[in-house]
């Protein structure tokens, strides 16, 4: 007969008290204050892995700082609101004429340990006076060491006598569609604020800036914003935020960030020279859609179409023609005209280039040593004969229509007016919606044929705001521009 065996406490009682020891010492070993301490880069992965996101914020909010600055503003003579004691009470009283301070918030990014700060150009354009303030509390004031506006990049510098946080730059280049990206500034001026979200798109052009490759996030991007950091996961600089596309003024998920890569060389030629100096092709792009690579032969679309090469420019001296497609530059695809700018732009005037291009359904490479963009671009590429005029709206420089701005903006020989070639961003044209490319056919409700029409009407009334007709594209419109 078999025997049944119960369980007796007495039996397990010494291996359970083992095994408790055994636990409690590795729980303290755990929490002991001498165990290894992770380092900020271990700690940000760790955390990563967590879900939290603690660690890549303080790793990156110390280098990121708010800035306020004063801008005095001139107002005209005989504006109305002088007139009104209740405004002139508000206001104040003018002192050594019209003149008012505005203040504005934005924020930038700490990226030497010796005060040099990233930030939007727009933050501090045509301001008297610059501060910035480090963790709240500590005030310093900032001199501008050089601003962009092609890009919207500024470089500003403080001395604080002593190292200062900084956030890394990291590679944008390396960003993919899906990362996750915080964003870090001072929104509204409510104080240092971070957001998180994803790289949205990469390689946007919105037609703010001349040269543009911003990164697209859905992270909250408001006004206070702008010059303040974009972050991986790592706590790396990838992205200087500068923008957002809104009906409401606040962030609806489409903000945009100027990349890492490309602020870097802005401020390193900034720093060097104190402006950015650009090398360029000298040529007149087109874009290659589907209907145009059938009509090439293409078996797709695939890079940027020379429609035409303007004389005596690094691009004619290299060889290239009219009909060639630039498939690369430098052993990188460039499938956009923009692409191709920026990517020229910013080589290096002196640089080699490396050109892979198609020309009559062949690929040849060639070599182009790109020259340095002329300061007044529209005057190099437009002919000898165009006249050009700054007399009439301020900050607005117009040009007579030719054959080649015609083709190029495709208005018939039947349009009569001049063409807009450059428009200050603050002016109160661009304040008003008058874009460079836009056709002047009217002013003042007068016909409008050439730059004498144009000098004349816009001379006239000057108590009044100057009514414009402009055609951009297939429409046009009308435009109030103030005094």
């Amino acid at each position: 007969m078999s025997r049944i065996r119960t369980f007796s406490p007495r039996r397990w009682l010494p291996i359970v008290a083992v095994l408790a020891i055994c636990f409690a010492l590795g729980l303290g070993a755990a929490f002991d204050g001498d165990a290894p301490q992770l380092s900020p880069r271990a700690a940000v992965a760790a955390s990563a892995e967590l879900r939290s996101y603690a660690d890549v914020a303080d790793l990156a909010m110390p280098g990121v700082v708010n800035i306020s600055t004063d801008k005095v503003v001139e107002l005209p003579q005989n504006h109305p609101m002088l007139d009104d004691p209740m405004l002139r009470r508000f206001f104040g009283e003018p002192e050594g004429g019209q003149d008012r301070v505005e203040r504005s918030l934005g924020s930038g990014v700490i990226v030497s340990s010796d005060g040099y700060i990233l930030t939007s150009a727009h933050v501090v354009e045509k301001a008297s006076k610059v501060r910035v303030t480090i963790n709240g509390n500590q005030e310093y004031e900032a001199v501008i060491i050089g601003q962009d506006k092609q890009t919207d990049v500024a470089l500003i510098k403080i001395e604080s006598g002593e190292p200062l946080p900084t956030v890394a730059i990291g590679d944008s280049k390396s960003l993919r569609i899906g990362d996750q990206v915080m964003a870090i500034g001072n929104p509204f001026g409510v104080g240092q604020t971070v957001t998180l979200g994803i790289v949205s798109a990469m390689g946007r052009a919105i037609g703010m800036m001349d040269y543009e490759d911003f990164i697209q996030t859905d992270a909250s991007i408001n006004p206070g914003n702008s010059g303040g950091a974009l972050v991986d996961m790592h706590g790396e600089l990838v992205g200087i935020n500068t923008a957002i596309m809104s009906r409401s003024g606040g962030s609806q998920g489409i903000g945009f960030a100027i990349p890492s890569h490309m602020a870097k060389t802005v401020m390193d030629q900034l720093i060097e020279h104190g402006e950015v100096k650009r090398a360029w092709l000298g040529v007149i792009t087109a874009q290659v859609d589907q209907t145009m690579a059938e009509a090439l032969g293409m078996s797709r679309p695939r890079g940027v179409l020379m429609s035409e090469v303007n004389p005596d420019t690094p691009a004619e001296k290299a060889g290239l023609r009219e009909g060639d497609i630039v498939l690369q530059v430098d052993g990188k695809d460039v499938d956009s005209i923009s692409q191709l700018r920026n990517t020229i732009s910013l080589a290096g005037v002196g640089h080699d280039a490396k050109l892979l291009v198609l020309r009559d359904g062949k690929e040849r490479s060639m070599t182009v040593e790109l020259a340095e963009m002329p300061k007044d671009l529209t005057t190099a590429a437009a002919p000898r004969e165009a006249r050009e005029s700054e007399a009439g709206l301020e900050g607005v420089k117009v040009r007579e229509l030719s054959d080649r701005v015609r083709e190029g903006l495709e208005i018939g020989q039947d349009v009569k007016g001049v063409v807009v070639a450059e428009v200050e961003r603050t002016s109160n044209s661009w304040h008003r919606g008058l874009r460079q490319g836009d056709v002047i056919i009217e002013v003042a409700r007068e016909k409008c044929e050439n730059i004498d029409d144009y000098e004349r009407l816009s001379g006239e009334h000057p108590d009044r705001p100057v009514l414009l007709k402009v055609q951009r594209g297939n429409q046009t419109q009308l435009i109030a521009v103030p005094r």
